[in-house]
């Protein structure tokens, strides 16, 4: 077009030089000027916007074609023609731009006869993407297709919108097939259960499936068993419809499973009405999640019933979202199955409610660890309200946790260890006990006979062995000396032997004591072999050594164990 505009140009340059005629010149340029609006855009392409003029000559045309020549009512013409941009577009470019767009249109229609359907699909509210797949070969009038213009009519005289049309056309064709009188049957028997028409117009452009026999039973049966549960038409025309598509059979066996979970019809009424997104949100689906997501964590259907009955004023989509988070939040702190399912089941309508933050978020701004964490959640779950989303967090004060961890840090700092190190955190995960007690059965070993390095290196290889009480290791200490006979200097290469028991320690003990006596192994066993190895070895490399030794051996266990 726009090539054929700068040939004009100079055709109209070529003749003012020639004729010296300009006001000639600038009133034909100034006449094209009007009908097209030649826009170039950066990136060197052109287009064309068609002027208001030059569009609405081609719309009178394609009225009087369709009304005049095909013989469509005048009101389904007109509407075809003034909302159909897209073919109005493509008449304008057949006809090649030319001054007179009413009368080239027309003598264009005249003798090329359009495929009807794409501006009727176009008019009732279809893209060119959503119709082309529509349109048929061996088609071309409307008229060629049964019960096509005449339910149409039907849709429109009874209030339907024609740009809505397009939707009833996609999601339910066969109810342009229908014959005379069938759908307008259906309409009507869908004003029986009491509902307005503007309501049924409403609901029947966003489910168009309400017009086909097997889906209207199943919304029938759906509006009878709301109207046992209390709600009223104007309360179902007030939620009903609400430019959703809706599968009223899985609304309908969503109201048996709540009945099922305990819910009695009162309450059932009572929980849709206050609820009405139970039923409506995603026909139900979002519902159905949540109570899948309950029945994972172990909750019966008492709990189920109880939590729907005291829901809060929260979108159940959002409760699920916001259970959901909490979950993942437990989970991210490390937090163990068990108590999380517990704080889940008993806290339902609390995680619910609150859209809690991240768990990085809460740990940054409480200035804590995972374990702190956890242990503050499973001493009171109510503490999660204070960490929703856009709420400030106020960090946490030293807690008698942090003083014993101060404490345990600086008696590991004085037997050796450097702070801040892998084997610093490696020990404070495995000591159990306050740092003053650590200290008291330290000195226990070193007043046993150890020196202090040598404790010292003790507890860098086992940091168990404080874990004990003092009572404990004297116990442990005095029975290998007195009864085993070995040095307290045995302790240095084997510090293991005092996180075992003395019934452990006794049973191989007695057991090495008795091979030796027959001969099946030799004395003089360091004090690791004896009791650190594991038991399956133990009895393969020695005990089996003599043929008695596996009676002897289960004996002994069955001695100790009483």
């Amino acid at each position: 077009m726009l090539a054929q505009i700068k040939k004009i140009q100079n055709l109209g340059v070529q003749y003012w030089i020639r004729h010296c005629n300009v006001v000639y010149y600038c009133k034909f340029y100034s006449m094209m000027a009007l009908k097209f609006d030649v826009n170039e855009y950066n990136n060197g392409e052109t287009t064309l916007r068609i002027s208001p003029t030059t569009r609405k000559d081609a719309q009178s045309a394609l009225l009087d074609y369709l009304h005049s020549t095909r013989s469509l009512p005048f009101v389904e013409a007109e509407h075809m023609s003034k909302n159909s941009p897209h073919f109005i577009r493509k008449l304008i470019e057949n006809v090649n731009y030319e001054p007179d767009v009413r009368c080239s249109a027309a003598r264009f229609l005249r003798y090329h006869p359009i495929n009807e359907f794409e501006p009727f699909f176009e008019s009732i509210g279809l893209d060119p993407s959503e119709f082309v797949p529509l349109l048929r070969r061996d088609l071309m009038y409307l008229s060629d297709e049964d019960g096509l213009l005449y339910n149409y009519c039907v849709l429109c005289e009874y209030g339907i919108a024609r740009n809505n049309i397009g939707r009833i056309y996609k999601g339910a064709r066969e109810v342009f097939q229908y014959g005379n009188g069938v759908l307008l049957s259906k309409l009507r028997d869908i004003e029986k259960v009491g509902l307005s028409k503007p309501v049924i117009a409403n609901a029947v452009s966003f489910n168009p499936s309400l017009l086909i026999d097997g889906v209207s039973k199943e919304f029938f049966k759906l509006l009878r068993q709301l109207q046992c549960l209390g709600c009223e038409y104007d309360w179902v025309e007030q939620h009903l419809f609400e430019n959703d598509l809706y599968n009223w059979r899985q609304m309908f066996e969503l109201l048996h499973v709540l009945s099922d979970l305990g819910c009695n019809e009162k309450e059932l009424g009572y929980l849709v009405r206050r609820h009405p997104e139970l039923l409506f949100d995603r026909s139900g689906q979002s519902t159905y999640s949540l109570i899948g997501f309950l029945i994972k964590f172990g909750c019966t259907k008492n709990d189920i019933c109880s939590m729907f009955l005291h829901l809060p004023q929260v979108k159940v989509g959002l409760f699920v979202w916001n259970l959901r988070r909490a979950f993942e939040l437990l989970r991210e702190i490390e937090m163990d199955a068990t108590s999380i399912t517990s704080i889940i089941r008993t806290h339902l309508l609390v995680l619910g409610s609150c859209s809690l933050k991240k768990a990085n978020s809460i740990l940054a701004n409480l200035s804590t660890g995972k374990k702190r964490l956890c242990e503050i959640i499973i001493e009171n779950p109510l503490a999660l309200k204070n960490w929703v989303l856009r709420a400030k967090i106020k960090r946490l004060s030293v807690t008698r946790e942090m003083h014993s961890r101060m404490w345990k840090t600086k008696f590991l700092s004085s037997i050796g260890f450097k702070e801040n190190s892998k084997e610093m955190e490696r020990a404070l995960k495995l000591f159990r006990g306050k740092g003053d007690e650590l200290h008291e059965r330290f000195d226990c070993l070193v007043k046993a006979g150890l020196s202090e390095e040598d404790v010292m290196q003790m507890v860098t290889i086992a940091p168990r062995i404080l874990n004990q009480s003092k009572e404990v290791i004297e116990a442990k200490i005095e029975y290998l000396v007195s009864d085993l006979g070995y040095p307290v200097s045995s302790l240095k290469p084997f510090p293991g032997y005092l996180a075992y028991t003395i019934e452990r320690v006794k049973l191989r003990c007695s057991m090495y004591k008795w091979l030796v006596n027959h001969s099946a192994v030799r004395p003089g066993f360091t004090l690791s072999t004896i009791v650190g190895c594991p038991e399956p070895h133990f009895v393969k490399k020695y005990v089996d050594k003599h043929p008695g030794g596996r009676d002897v051996w289960e004996g002994l266990k069955k001695t100790s164990s009483i």
